[in-house]
């Protein structure tokens, strides 16, 4: 009842009734985590005509939390292949993949993009504490950039946001790419987590998941901490986002459900992979038309990837 409820809601607040219309989104290809072959896989999908590319190809692993590069010819993602969850680069193409990072902690949701300094990756590393890293797209000189969650390098590559711990839960920050300058950009704190902020194409604004109840709906706030806005009404769990290459629409992950927050339950849902728990949707930045894609409202993986834009 629970469920019925909440996605009433969605399409009641939203208006979302009706499915996008055709070609909206022709022209653009999303790199997102599925589970149609059975395990939890990377796909370039086409999200008009529903094509989809199988990039990882690794049976019996978890792939996840894929990016692109720059030039959106390569790759980067997280697998347990070798038995921890490391991160990896591939060719768009699948092939040659390689892992650059070898560690026990665990790798998540990394974000590509050339720097003052070169091409860097920049992620998360779950270890005695969470901390993000950054590292070159050959897997040479790793760097520690402090404690925080999710880190998330701006188009020009001079800046990261990311989830950042204050005295009663965490919130969004922006520090320099190479982890100094620390400022806090959101105020207050969300003591439900999932904040994965992202920027906007200009680097002007960063959408990020924030509690609204016990839903977390996205919002869209300046990088000097002004004009913060909500985003999205659904009554769920909206997260993560990401911007368009265009700056036209902004894709995130829906359920009814904050599975994570229980670990029986959520050990329960990533062993059963139900096919519809955890779709993709989009919406316009200024919070029209917001609708499911239809070619993804099935076989999405549980986890908590983005579908991230090829760059144009």
């Amino acid at each position: 009842m629970k469920t019925k409820l909440l996605l009433i809601a969605l399409a009641n607040v939203l208006s979302v009734a009706q499915p996008g219309q055709a070609g909206q989104l022709a022209g653009y290809k999303l790199l997102l985590t599925s589970i149609r072959t059975g395990d939890t896989e990377v796909f370039i999908v086409d999200p008009d005509t529903g094509d989809a590319f199988n990039v990882s190809r690794s049976p019996q692993s978890e792939d996840r939390y894929p990016c692109w590069s720059p030039d959106g010819k390569r790759i980067a993602f997280t697998s347990d292949r070798n038995n921890s969850t490391n991160l990896y680069v591939v060719k768009a193409d699948g092939t040659r993949a390689k892992r650059i990072v070898t560690s026990p902690a665990v790798c998540y949701m990394p974000s590509w993009q050339k720097t003052p300094k070169g091409e860097r990756i920049v992620f998360g590393m779950h270890g005695e504490r969470p901390e993000m890293a950054s590292v070159r797209p050959d897997g040479s000189d790793l760097r520690m950039l402090g404690v925080g969650h999710d880190p998330c390098l701006s188009p020009d590559g001079k800046a990261i946001a990311y989830t950042g711990e204050v005295s009663s839960g965490v919130t969004v920050f922006v520090m320099d790419h190479e982890g100094g300058n620390k400022r806090q950009v959101v105020p207050g704190a969300s003591k439900l987590g999932a904040v994965f902020p992202n920027w906007s194409p200009d680097g002007r604004q960063i959408v990020y998941s924030w509690p609204v109840g016990d839903a977390l709906e996205l919002f869209v706030i300046d990088t000097d901490g002004s004009r913060n806005h909500q985003l999205t009404r659904a009554g769920g769990i909206c997260t993560p986002a990401a911007w368009s290459p265009d700056g036209k629409w902004i894709s995130f992950r829906f359920t009814d459900e904050a599975y994570w927050r229980n670990k029986e339950r959520m050990a329960e849902v990533y062993t059963a992979k139900p096919a519809d728990k955890r779709p993709v949707w989009v919406i316009h930045p200024d919070g029209t038309d917001a609708h499911v894609i239809e070619c993804l409202r099935f076989q999405c993986a549980i986890d908590g990837s983005r579908a991230s834009w090829k760059p144009k």
